[in-house]
């Protein structure tokens, strides 16, 4: 039964108001190493293998949010059925969200007991 027990964490997104100003923060004060910026809103950082996720509230319903982590699997769709089942409520079915050079990352977003929103992603191959 798939669960998120041996899941690595792959993303911890940080909400800000102004991105570049975060990200300037991030890349020159602390260091990080900058991947790339998705638009205005986004922008992505690697932190010792985890992804750092710089972004606003924009787009998301609900109260504001501070935090949120995302867990790698290998089986997106296995995850999705077994949580559902023991009554996780999901706010969406795994999707894939952006193609990759060489992978397809999919998502599927929850939120937890507290109300925090978690997110569960797989980076699936491409057939050739």
């Amino acid at each position: 039964m798939p669960t998120l027990s041996q899941a690595r964490i792959g993303q911890i997104a940080v909400v800000c108001e102004d991105v570049a100003r975060a990200r300037d923060f991030y890349r020159d004060a602390l260091g990080l190493r900058h991947l790339f910026d998705a638009g205005p809103t986004l922008s992505f950082f690697d932190c010792g293998g985890v992804r750092l996720m710089l972004g606003t509230n924009e787009g998301i319903e609900g109260p504001r949010m501070s935090s949120m982590i995302y867990y790698f699997t290998t089986d997106i769709e296995g995850v999705h059925r077994d949580l559902s089942a023991k009554g996780v409520e999901f706010l969406e079915q795994p999707h894939m969200i952006a193609r990759m050079p060489d992978h397809d990352l999919w998502l599927a977003a929850l939120r937890d007991s507290e109300g925090n929103m978690l997110g569960v992603m797989e980076e699936k191959p491409r057939a050739e």
